[in-house]
Order: structure tokens, then sequence, then C-alpha cells
């Protein structure tokens, strides 16, 4: 499903995840699509996703992806930053997708915990709700915390909080804190 006009940059995932697929790279969709699915609407222009793939995996479908017309910038990180590389796809309309290359601290079945949701005829695997909300929490910003909070609010029963403390542990026991302390307000 390729985007025709600016502002369908999940559009522009959609192809970038038919490629992911195609390579049978795992992938799970993060950031403003992830908070939509669980319950927090808010505003981007760009998609995420992050991947199980190594940065040299990043650069070899990078260059795949210039091949089919896309414009891409690959990011290495260095040794203390939590994404190891990041590519940005974007298309002749502006549109962005923003593709990581892991996440330190992810649980690595992350990916299997992904939920498959419907959108314009074909699917997406969004981050689960626990997995969200620890990373949301070890982003730690103004706005990554109240997406945290608002998730924890909108599941009410259903969130397996064992589950999120053990994920969030993984990104480092303040996380962990830091999820027990929304988890009693």
């Amino acid at each position: 499903m390729t985007a025709n006009g600016p502002g369908q940059s999940t559009y522009l995932l959609l192809d970038i995840v038919a490629l992911l697929s195609t390579e049978k790279i795992e992938y799970a969709v993060i950031g403003a699509l992830a908070a939509a699915v669980h319950g927090v609407v808010r505003a981007s222009v760009d998609a995420d996703a992050v991947a199980r793939i190594t940065a040299r995996q990043l650069s070899e479908l990078q260059t795949k992806l210039t091949a089919l017309g896309f414009t891409t910038n690959l990011r290495q990180g260095d040794f203390d930053d939590p994404i190891p590389a990041l590519l940005q796809i974007s298309d002749t309309y502006g549109n962005r997708v923003d593709l990581l290359a892991g996440l330190r601290g992810l649980d690595m079945d992350a990916y299997s915990r992904a939920v498959e949701i419907p959108f314009a005829d074909s699917s997406l695997r969004v981050i689960g709700r626990e997995d969200f909300i620890a990373m949301k929490v070890f982003a730690g910003g103004p706005l990554d915390m109240s997406d945290a909070r608002r998730a924890i609010a909108v599941s009410g029963e259903s969130l397996d909080t064992a589950l999120l403390l053990q994920l969030a542990g993984k990104f480092g026991a303040d996380v962990q804190r830091a999820c027990e302390q929304l988890l009693v307000r």
C-alpha cells in the first residue's frame, strides 16, 4: 500500500513492513501508532518501528530501500546509545518511518508478544501493552511518562503487572522502580 500524498506515513510503514516480511525480519510498531492502539491518542507525522535486526543488516536494508526509490538516512548509535542504529526512510511526499535496530533492554520476546492490528487491507504488528509501557518509562521524557500513565489507566485489570515489572527490570532498576510508582498511583 504505497502512500500517494503527504500525511500518510502509516502507508509508507506498510511498504517497509512488506520488505521486512520478505526479508523475514521481525518488527513491532512503536511510537504514536502503538500509543493509539494502547489507548493514548496523539498526533505524529512519522511512524516508528523497532526490528530484530543488526546494524549491518539495517545497512543492507538501506541499500534495498534506496534502490526502491526511498530516501534513507542511517544513523549509528555510539556505545552509550540505547539505540544501536536507526534508519530514517522517507518518500517523495515527505512521509517518514523511523526503523530502530533494536533497543537496549527490550525483551526479545517483545516481538512474539506484539499484537496484529488490521490496517488498510493489511496488518501491522504493534508492540504489546506491557512492553510499550516499559519502553515509555525507559525513554522517560514528559510525553513518554504521560503515555505510560494513560496506557496503565486505560488497561485497568487486564494489565499484567508482574510482566510489566519484569520487562521494566530489563531496562534497569530505575525503570522498574518508576513503573512500580506508576502502578500505585
